[in-house]
Formats: structure tokens, sequence, C-alpha cells
């Protein structure tokens, strides 16, 4: 197992230590699937700005200073509460977990479906994510 998904996989699992699953049973939660592998997820993020989208086992990153963004590989773990992604990127590494949860950039009048997390290198980002199946609420130009 590589580092960053040793970083991540504590925060997808932490539900784990909750109860869940089937407690008849005892097994456990299932993995979470709010996100098909097929579908496309947008990000966006503030504080700095920065942007992106995950398709399939490609990741495009994006800020004001590389307005072009960056693509580059990543692998996808599915957690209990949520997906995570991890990938190289100029060098470093890129961490990134997606949770279910309203989400607001604070910019605009848009509601996002999904919580976006990011570190890349040694700094930590956040901002909102959403598919095209399940789309923000809002203005589509703000």
């Amino acid at each position: 197992m590589n580092r960053p998904i040793i970083f991540l996989v504590p925060l997808l699992l932490l539900g784990a230590c909750q109860p869940g699953g089937d407690t008849a049973t005892g097994a456990p939660a299932q993995a979470f699937d709010g996100i098909s592998e097929e579908e496309t997820i947008y990000l966006t993020g503030t504080e700095p700005f920065w942007g992106g989208e995950i398709k399939g086992s490609k990741a495009q990153y994006s800020t004001p200073e590389n307005q072009d963004g960056t693509t580059f590989v990543v692998e996808r773990f599915a957690g209990n509460n949520g997906l995570a992604f991890t990938g190289k990127i100029d060098g470093g590494n890129f961490d990134l977990t997606v949770t279910p949860g309203e989400c607001s950039d604070g910019m605009s009048d848009r509601s996002y479906p999904f919580a976006a997390t990011l570190k890349v290198g040694e700094e930590q980002r956040s901002g909102c994510a959403w598919t095209d199946r399940q789309p923000f609420t809002g203005p589509e130009n703000p």
C-alpha cells in the first residue's frame, strides 16, 4: 500500500468505528457507491482557487497560474463514506477525498452535493464537487 492511500484510508474508514453495517450479522458497512466509476467528478475550490475533474483513472487539476491544468493518473478507493483518489502531480502527492454532503463554495448561490478535501504536496485545500448525474443547484453562470 502506498503512502497516500495510508493517509486517506483512516479518514474514509472512520465510519467503521461507529455503529453501522448489518448489526444482526456483524457484517461491515458497504463501500461507498454514490458515484459510479463512469461518472465524471467536477471539482471547485477557493482560497486558493483550484479546480479540476476526475474521469476514470485520469485527473485534471488547474489553478489560476495553470488554467489549462495538468493531467495525470489517479487510483480510486471507495471507503465507507466517500471516495479517495491518489496520484502524483509535479513530483508531489495528490490526495483527494470526495464525501457526500451539501457544500457551498462561499462565492455563489450554488449548492453542491459533495465536499472535496485535497492535499497537494504539503498544502491542504477545501472545495466542492458534483457530477453530471448529481449536479449542483443554483445559477449556471453565477
